[in-house]
């Protein structure tokens, strides 16, 4: 998932595909300890995604609280 893509996206989408890939990870460190895992590349991805996730989260409440003060 691209940061451009992120940003188009409402806070309620965010927090849930937030919620999805944290999800996502927590299978794929299942597979890698069982032995089921086909990509191990895939693990680097989904934490850059969830990075991504809070970035734009935490971007956003910067924005929201700056005209405040």
């Amino acid at each position: 998932m691209k940061a451009t893509e992120i940003r188009d996206l409402a806070e309620t989408e965010i927090a849930d595909k937030l919620k999805e890939r944290r999800t996502e990870l927590f299978n794929l460190r299942f597979q890698l300890a069982t032995g089921q895992l086909d990509n191990p590349h895939r693990i680097n991805v989904v934490k850059k995604d969830i990075a991504r996730l809070h970035t734009e989260l935490r971007a956003r409440e910067i924005a929201a609280a700056k005209p405040q003060a």
